[in-house]
């Protein structure tokens, strides 16, 4: 690798860790706004509103237990091998996987393009924050804290763009692709259905990134000190195993939702499952702190601190996951599929939480750390509550909403990763704020899958009523505040 150095290097890292943090937000809002079209054709006339309330809260499920694998399995490979070499790869993976999703035949076949592709997306984010906070050398914290949080939420926007470009030029792009002899039933596929199969093939553009994290972007010198030191000898690939255990655990609680069964059933053995999923993803690091003789104390505050991490980001990811990321679909429904609906619906989102990430941000920084969340906890509730319970019909005042509501409530994602580097030394920071993250998404993935139960069973189909209920879940966050280790004004721990 050619080693760019000083300042160059610097803005090199910040430069390829935004792109990916971009196209990571690319690959999570590409599902709201092609999932109704999609299972529309994929399941003909058996489509209803039910059935893909159901198959929706799977695949969401499955995308999110797959980041939550990933986030494990690459922040392991990146406390390993390095931050830029496992970037690269989980990148790579992301975007090759989320293009074969073009060639579904099955709603099944987005549940495995998904949840593969959320393993790169997954592993990206917490290797991305390691490198930046590590090369920045904990300087200017905040700023990129906004700035990451920011850049995932522009992905959003440009999927929205995209899905009104192609909208827009239906009959021009099916001119294009005849002028490029591709065969017509190959343009009719791609173009079909509001031209979902072409935008999910676009999901292979991440992959030309990786040859610019290969050729212009240095490792962190810390992870280089520590490797130098030998302390990153204590990573062992037999480890993994946990995290495949956890992995199958993670998709009997799929199952467990995906089938027709007593709701007592359900949530013991959810509660069973979700135990061998939390043993699973710790198995790594709890073997890895053994064999580096890591005292008793450091063992058990780590674990400790990985677990209120773990709940702290489950909040934030349960509330977007398990509410404000139905809204694409809501404002399909409600508009009955008047085009643009959807798309405008995500943009405007998604400018709400670019401006909400950066600015929370910045205030996270100067404020305290605990009171900073209990803030976003207590206004992400009231704005999900003004859109889901004033709204029914699409118009101005949805929008308008749904852009107060995308401020607030992925504003978190603006304070996560300024806090969660802070909690971690180098030599496990990788891991433990990849468990921390990604983890919540399996509680994220439980709620969505709850969202699907109580529309359909519940509240005979309505979006807002469903949704409104599930947002009540940032009051947990109150819970974890005296669990929460304050961090303000403190250096980036080594």
């Amino acid at each position: 690798m050619n080693q760019v150095t000083g300042d160059r290097g610097k803005y090199m890292a910040l430069i390829a860790a935004l792109l990916g943090w971009m196209f990571d937000g690319f690959e999570m809002g590409l599902f709201p706004v092609v999932a109704r079209p999609a299972l529309q054709e994929l399941m003909g006339d058996q489509f209803s509103d039910a059935l893909f309330g159901r198959w929706y809260g799977v695949i969401t499920a499955a995308f999110l237990v797959g980041a939550a694998t990933g986030g494990v399995l690459f922040g392991w490979l990146g406390d390993r091998i390095g931050r830029v070499r496992a970037m690269t790869i989980s990148i790579l993976t992301y975007a090759i996987v989320s293009a074969l999703g073009a060639f579904a035949q099955h709603p099944w076949h987005l549940v495995a393009v998904r949840f593969l592709a959320a393993l790169g997306m997954g592993g990206e984010w917490s290797l991305g924050v390691a490198l930046v906070m590590e090369i920045w050398q904990g300087k200017s914290r905040g700023l990129l804290a906004g700035l990451i949080g920011a850049a995932g939420n522009l992905g959003y926007v440009i999927v929205a763009l995209l899905s009104l470009f192609l909208t827009q030029v239906h009959t021009a792009l099916e001119g294009f692709l005849q002028i490029a002899h591709m065969p017509q039933n190959w343009i009719n596929a791609l173009t079909a259905n509001s031209g979902w199969r072409l935008l999910m093939l676009m999901g292979i553009l991440p992959a030309f990134l990786t040859m610019i994290i290969r050729f212009f972007v240095p490792e962190s010198h810390k992870w280089e000190e520590e490797k130098e030191q030998g302390r990153t000898n204590g990573w062992a690939t037999i480890d993994l195993m946990g995290v495949l255990f956890g992995s199958f655990a993670c998709f009997g609680i799929l199952y467990l939702w995906a089938i027709d069964c007593d709701w007592a059933i359900r949530g013991v053995g959810t509660c069973i499952l979700l135990i061998a999923v939390t043993i699973g993803y710790l198995w790594p690091i709890r073997n890895y702190l053994s064999r580096n003789n890591e005292t008793a104390e450091f063992r058990k505050a780590t674990l400790s601190m990985m677990m209120v991490a773990a709940g702290l980001s489950g909040v934030a990811l349960l509330g977007t996951w398990g509410s404000v990321l139905w809204s694409a679909p809501w404002a399909d429904k409600l508009s009955q599929g008047m085009a643009g609906a959807k798309q405008y619906t995500q943009l405007t989102s998604a400018l709400g939480a670019s401006i909400g990430c950066f600015v929370v941000a910045i205030i996270g920084e100067r404020f305290s750390r605990r009171w900073t969340y209990a803030f976003l906890c207590l206004i992400s509730l009231g704005s999900a509550q003004l859109f889901f319970r004033t709204n029914d019909s699409f118009g101005p005042w949805f929008l308008f909403t749904i852009f107060i509501a995308g401020a607030f409530t992925a504003a978190f994602y603006g304070w996560l990763p300024l806090y969660l580097p802070e909690l971690f030394p180098t030599r496990i920071r990788a891991t433990g704020q990849g468990f921390g993250f990604n983890f919540g998404r399996i509680l994220a993935a439980i709620g969505s899958l709850q969202t699907g139960a109580l529309m359909n069973d519940v509240f005979g189909g309505d979006y807002g009523k469903a949704c409104a209920t599930m947002s009540f879940i940032y009051l947990a966050g109150f819970l974890l505040l005296p669990l929460m280790r304050e961090t303000k004004g403190q250096p980036l721990p080594d």
